[in-house]
C-alpha cells in the first residue's frame, strides 16, 4: 500500500504564496518522477510541474517563473512553492508519483487525495 498525503493548501489573496507538500508513505522501494497537477472546477486536470529523481525539472507554460517544484528524497516528499498567485490558480492540487513498491513489482503511479488552493481578487 502506497499513500501520497498532501497538505498546505488554503485560501489566499491573488498576489500572494502558499507553500504545498506531499509526503508518500506505506511500502516504498523506490520513487521515480513526483509530479503535482491541479484541477479547477468544470475543467480537465492538467500538469502543473514535474521533478526526476536526480532533480531535473519541467514546468507548464501557465507557471513558469511563478512556481517552483522541489524534492527530497529521503523524506519521500515533493513541494510546490507558489507565488504570485492569481485567482486562476484556484483549483484542488493533487501529488502524482511513480513508486516501484519492491524491488519485484512493477512501477506504478500513485496519486493523493488533494487540496484545495483558493486564490481571491
Amino acid at each position: 500500500q502506497v499513500l501520497l498525503v498532501e497538505s498546505g493548501g488554503g485560501v489566499v489573496q491573488a498576489g500572494g504564496s502558499l507553500r504545498l507538500s506531499c509526503a508518500a508513505s506505506g511500502t516504498i522501494f523506490n520513487i521515480n518522477d513526483m509530479s503535482w497537477y491541479r484541477q479547477a472546477p468544470g475543467k480537465q486536470r492538467e500538469l502543473v510541474a514535474a521533478i526526476m529523481r536526480g532533480g531535473s525539472t519541467n514546468y507548464a507554460d501557465s507557471m513558469k517563473g511563478r512556481f517552483t517544484i522541489s524534492r527530497d528524497n529521503a523524506k519521500k516528499s515533493v513541494y510546490l512553492q507558489m507565488s504570485s498567485l492569481k485567482p486562476e490558480d484556484t483549483a484542488v492540487y493533487y501529488c502524482n508519483a511513480a513508486v516501484q513498491p519492491t524491488a519485484r513489482l512493477d512501477w506504478r503511479y500513485y496519486w493523493g487525495q488533494g487540496t484545495q488552493v483558493t486564490v481571491s481578487s
